[in-house]
């Protein structure tokens, strides 16, 4: 964990699952971002940006069409205000290639922000699924250095199948899974918000967004998880982000884009 001091307006936000089967999610994040730029001092984007990454050199050097529009958005708007992006269980190889290339910052895995409104523990929130065995070892096997540079020697045709194959595996894993089995674990939670000394943590992944308040040792901490993104739902469009600024804590949502307010 580090400390970063983050003052001014900040929008925080995960779990866009950016892809080529999701034009109107991306249109809504190009404009998201134009809002940003405008609005905000610091824009933390907290892992899942992207459905899946499949390494830098390939998104930097031949990114399919729908993410060229993408990758302009996120590097227009760092020019404008700074820009953080932090990996997902879905895009954990995003690397500095990429965000020196953007004119952005790396966020590592916890990150301590000192904010105007105080102290904030931010995450993407998958390393808080403890009860979830298979997955926590899956995932520390995928950030192995050895096993992230094999799969980055290979082809794009080749690292395009391990990444379908991998998207399928979580798909039919997940539809098995108890639901409190695939939710952050409170031990897990406490730990982290007592280590980091912090009275507000944040953290995306779980789609389940929703403020928790937690007693820990006499004392109310929040636990906010970010919204989750899907503006191609017909039936149920979603998407929102926090904001933080010395007038405190803010949810918005994806229709404050359009109207500005």
């Amino acid at each position: 964990m580090i400390d970063l001091p983050a003052p001014g307006r900040l929008w925080l936000a995960a779990d866009l699952h950016l892809s080529e089967r999701s034009p109107g999610t991306n249109q809504a994040f190009l404009r998201f971002l134009e809002q940003a730029s405008q609005d905000c001092d610091a824009l933390f984007l907290v892992g899942d940006i992207f459905d899946a990454w499949v390494g830098d050199d390939l998104a930097l050097h031949e990114p399919p069409p729908w993410m060229v529009p993408l990758l302009a958005g996120l590097r227009s708007c760092a020019a404008r205000c700074r820009l953080y992006l932090g990996r997902g269980n879905r895009d954990f190889l995003m690397g500095e290639a990429l965000t020196d290339a953007l004119g952005a910052h790396l966020l590592p895995e916890r990150v301590r922000l000192h904010t105007d409104d105080g102290p904030v523990l931010l995450s993407h929130g998958d390393e808080y699924c403890t009860a979830d065995h298979a997955y926590q070892r899956f995932r520390r096997l995928v950030r192995t250095p050895w096993v992230q540079k094999a799969f980055l020697s290979l082809g794009r045709p080749a690292r395009l199948a391990i990444a379908r194959w991998a998207r399928r595996r979580s798909q039919r894993a997940g539809r098995h899974k108890p639901a409190p089995i695939m939710d952050v674990q409170p031990d897990a939670i406490v730990a982290a918000l007592r280590a980091a000394d912090c009275r507000l943590m944040v953290h995306g992944h779980t789609h389940r967004p929703a403020e928790h308040l937690l007693d820990i040792d006499g004392r109310v901490h929040r636990r906010i998880v970010l919204d989750d993104w899907d503006l191609d739902d017909a039936r149920k469009p979603r998407g929102g982000w926090l904001e933080i600024s010395a007038d405190g804590v803010r949810r918005r949502q994806s229709k404050d884009i359009a109207s500005g307010s």
